[in-house]
């Protein structure tokens, strides 16, 4: 088998990975090419070919460069999914091999890769994260019906308030983007690009799924859905806090749920969690389950200790944030887009 890594995916890598059950719909290459296109990172996709040129495993790379966090190797930042697919777990190994060997060639402090399963490789194990998944019934109907009643109380304390819902993509880009930029400050974290979005939206139109709740003509929460498989995930929303005791947030993911019901997906992602925290317990009063994930890393420096550490925020970094949080929404606005984009997402 003979792997090769290249700053261009070949023209049969998108064929590969939708061929294979267990690739996510981020590893395809338009979202590789997404960090390189918005924040100029080098990006690099490896395959492995046998001996008839077939693709038989692949694995897609983003090198991230930084004054706070130095230089690092992901697969993939910005989301939630990424790591190699292969035919055979050997094959996957053997990428996994070449991707460490890379990032050690090109001085990187750590490479990680976001897996859902555990590969047989000796690296260092992050296992503090979860995704959050709620199987999906048939219809809306059915969907309305299996929710308690807390739950269906706050739902239509929103619409008491006037709440209205559009659907959409593009169109509504600027709306999501106000209030996601509100949110993010409030979270003391700097906030991507509008371009990123705009990106992800050109290239994957049929894919993507915007969904607003306003209150009067002033976006009150927003979602950005991407749905592929029959599977849906929300990896970004948000929700302005004077908001939030109105019940806008609840409102927003019962209309992001029935939306991708409606296009016949079967389970719905909440994104990402660590357990027993405030989103865990937010994801799971909608029936949500966690789904274990194994973070693979290698880390050039490596501490005797670290096997299956969780990775928290230091106090530098908490500081920051709460430094972040406090900024005027307008120098947040300005800067984070500067910032976000070397981030360990």
């Amino acid at each position: 088998m003979r792997v090769a890594a290249g700053s261009e995916a070949p023209p049969d890598w998108d064929a590969y990975v939708r061929g294979q059950a267990a690739a996510s719909i981020y590893l395809r290459s338009g979202w590789t090419l997404l960090a390189r296109q918005v924040f100029g990172h080098e990006i690099y996709f490896l395959v492995a070919r046998d001996e008839s040129g077939a693709v038989r495993g692949v694995l897609p790379l983003v090198r991230q460069k930084s004054l706070a966090f130095g230089d690092f190797m992901t697969s993939l930042p910005f989301f939630n999914y990424g790591g190699a697919v292969a035919d055979t777990p050997e094959i996957l190994v053997q990428l996994m091999e070449f991707a460490r060997a890379l990032a050690q060639e090109r001085g990187c402090s750590y490479l990680e890769l976001r897996d859902v399963e555990r590969h047989p490789v000796q690296w260092l194990l992050r296992t503090d994260k979860v995704s959050m998944v709620l199987k999906l019934p048939p219809d809306t109907g059915a969907f309305a019906k299996q929710l308690g009643s807390k739950l269906r109380s706050q739902i239509k304390r929103a619409d008491r308030e006037g709440a209205t819902v559009r659907r959409g993509a593009a169109e509504l880009l600027d709306d999501f983007y106000e209030v996601f930029c509100r949110t993010m400050r409030d979270l003391g974290t700097p906030v991507y690009p509008r371009r990123f979005f705009s990106a992800i939206l050109s290239a994957f139109p049929q894919e993507c799924l915007l969904v607003i709740v306003y209150r009067g003509a002033v976006p009150a929460a927003g979602g950005f859905l991407v749905c592929a498989r029959g599977r849906a995930e929300i990896p970004w929303a948000a929700c302005r806090n004077d908001a939030k005791p109105a019940g806008f947030n609840m409102k927003l993911y019962y209309e992001a749920i029935a939306a991708v019901i409606e296009r016949q997906c079967v389970e719905f992602d909440f994104g990402r969690s660590s357990r027993d925290s405030g989103t865990y317990r937010f994801k799971a009063q909608w029936g949500a389950e966690p789904v274990q994930l194994h973070w693979h890393r290698w880390e050039a420096k490596a501490r005797a200790d670290a096997q299956d550490r969780p990775a928290g925020p230091g106090r530098v970094m908490q500081l920051a944030i709460r430094i972040w949080s406090r900024l005027p929404l307008r120098i947040a606005n300005r800067l984070g887009p500067w910032i976000s984009g070397g981030l360990p997402w």
